[in-house]
């Protein structure tokens, strides 16, 4: 047996699966499915990426490590996709990014996806304008709650978190210290009108969530709140049989 410390490119096993995603108005989006090896999943993670115009896409680092590492650390199924629009190594998703609106049919389809393969206890993981789309369009009976990476509230106004409080489900939101849009005294003002929201300022963070501690710090607060019989913090190192541990800056 091996036992490695997992380190920013560290990849765990997880039986991974390219797929497809069908809108409602014709299209075909592009994602990948990550489920665990070695059981069937507690939860599942839905992710919703940052915005595609600024180089947000199924990629974006705190979303890809969340699929490397969860299903092996946390039983998870993590689901990937690029948005209408958005192109990332996994290929280019059709149509074109319409600014938040149409892309309600992107997370209606993600959802169709996870709800056909019998996915359990579905949240959603939404980043910058991932957020956005979960506030506006989230609020789907297959959605047990969501959690927000650095919520801008730009597109999702007062309407939307309102219909959050009526919704019910949790809504957690991860704010930076230092964030570029919205900091953890005007956040939890913004989310004051939903009585279930629970707003976690994070000292030290910045809206991108660079660097390893901010990324464990995320992924903590993840399975916490889904998987809450997971201990956390989440394991740093990895034990496996020689040869099973795969890790990218090596192999780069």
């Amino acid at each position: 047996m091996d036992t490695s410390p997992i380190r920013s490119l560290s990849v765990l096993p997880a039986l991974r699966e390219d797929v497809e995603l069908r809108t409602a108005d014709g299209l075909t989006l592009v994602g990948e499915l990550a489920l665990p090896v070695d059981r069937p999943p507690q939860a599942t993670l839905v992710t919703l990426h940052p915005l595609p115009t600024h180089g947000g896409f199924m990629d974006s680092h705190v979303l890809r490590k969340a699929a490397w590492r969860l299903p092996a650390l946390a039983g998870l199924a993590v689901l990937r996709f690029n948005t209408r629009g958005t192109t990332s190594p996994r290929g280019t998703s059709q149509g074109a990014f319409d600014g938040g609106g149409a892309e309600g049919l992107d997370v209606a389809a993600a959802l169709d996806l996870v709800e056909h393969r019998g996915l359990p206890h579905v949240w959603l993981l939404g980043w910058s304008f991932g957020t956005e789309l979960a506030l506006m369009h989230g609020r789907d009976p297959r959605v047990e709650g969501a959690i927000l990476l650095s919520p801008p509230l730009r597109r999702a106004g007062d309407d939307d978190l309102d219909g959050w409080a009526r919704f019910g489900r949790p809504l957690v939101a991860l704010v930076p210290e230092h964030d570029d849009y919205l900091q953890p005294p005007a956040a939890r003002e913004r989310f004051s009108r939903v009585p279930q929201a629970e707003v976690i300022g994070v000292d030290g963070a910045k809206h991108l969530w660079v660097g390893e501690a901010s990324v464990r710090r995320v992924l903590d607060e993840v399975v916490a709140h889904i998987v809450p019989q997971v201990p956390v913090p989440l394991p740093t190192t990895w034990t496996a049989p020689s040869g099973t541990f795969v890790d990218e800056e090596e192999s780069a």
